[in-house]
């Protein structure tokens, strides 16, 4: 669902910079609602078979999780049947989602780009690329951690199993806890607050 919703807010950025006189007609509030109505329905139809193709299988290994939450990939690692379905499904869950969404980011920051150098003044450059830091940075700490619980999962099998659980709490707490800083520090007034409280200076 987050990835969705970080689709839908480069959509945002990419009206608001490649577009701007359209803004208000393109993204109305029948829009918005539509784009978070489909989020929200893609995200549950990609959750819903995965209990019943897991109920399905047999386990007959101890049920130890290396994670602190239901991740699929490490719950297909338990059963003694045949998880072929489980590893397909996975595989197009994760692509029609993750894989979709960050290649569609990627490609408004590309029309975003285009466009920002596209402009003469170069100050002006930098104060249109400043409206995309917050989500530029909300981006990469959504996807990086996921990308490193993912290596580790695939590629850390002898790595202690504490190397699991810390990553894959990284990936559930740190995003949340790190998006209001992200998206409050770009407010002057609570910027020279943070500044005053950390620092003791006037800004």
């Amino acid at each position: 669902m987050e990835s969705g919703i970080l689709l839908a807010m480069s959509f945002d950025r990419y009206v608001a910079i490649c577009d701007p006189l359209r803004y208000a007609t393109v993204l109305t509030d029948a829009r918005i609602v539509q784009m978070g109505m489909s989020v929200i329905i893609r995200s549950f139809c990609m959750i819903f078979p995965l209990p019943f193709l897991l109920k399905r299988l047999p386990f007959c290994k101890a049920n130890v999780l290396s994670h602190a939450y239901c991740l699929h990939p490490d719950l297909i690692r338990l059963p003694c049947g045949d998880i072929t379905i489980n590893n397909i499904f996975g595989l197009f869950t994760v692509i029609s989602t993750f894989g979709l969404d960050s290649a569609l980011i990627l490609l408004s920051y590309v029309f975003i780009l285009r466009s920002v150098l596209a402009i003469a003044s170069r100050e002006e450059r930098l104060k249109t690329l400043n409206t995309c830091v917050s989500h530029i940075c909300a981006v990469l700490i959504f996807y990086v951690p996921m990308v490193g619980v993912s290596m580790v999962a695939r590629y850390g099998k002898h790595a202690p199993r504490y190397v699991h659980t810390l990553m894959s709490l990284v990936y559930l707490f740190v995003p949340p806890m790190l998006n209001p800083l992200i998206y409050s520090i770009k407010t002057k007034e609570i910027r020279r607050r943070l500044c005053k409280i950390l620092l003791g200076t006037k800004f």
